[in-house]
């Protein structure tokens, strides 16, 4: 994986994280975390661009859901 597609990946871990922070709920933020987290460690072998760049955009299409719920 190139550096460029790491530090966006990353970005996009963070910003999901600190998105879900925000849920009133414990149990909705509790479960969004840890959604996260076990999908990002789930796909963190995957070394296919074309999959990386399609699980980023499923990430970012999920970072949105997650923008207009909070």
């Amino acid at each position: 994986m190139a550096a460029s597609s790491r530090a966006q990946v990353l970005r996009l871990y963070r910003a999901l994280l600190r998105e879900s922070q925000r849920f009133s709920g414990y149990n909705y933020r509790t479960y969004a975390i840890r959604r996260i987290r076990d999908a990002f460690r789930e796909n963190k072998s995957i070394k296919d661009s074309e999959k990386i760049e399609e699980l980023v955009n499923k990430a970012k299409e999920n970072l949105e859901i997650i923008h207009r719920q909070v």
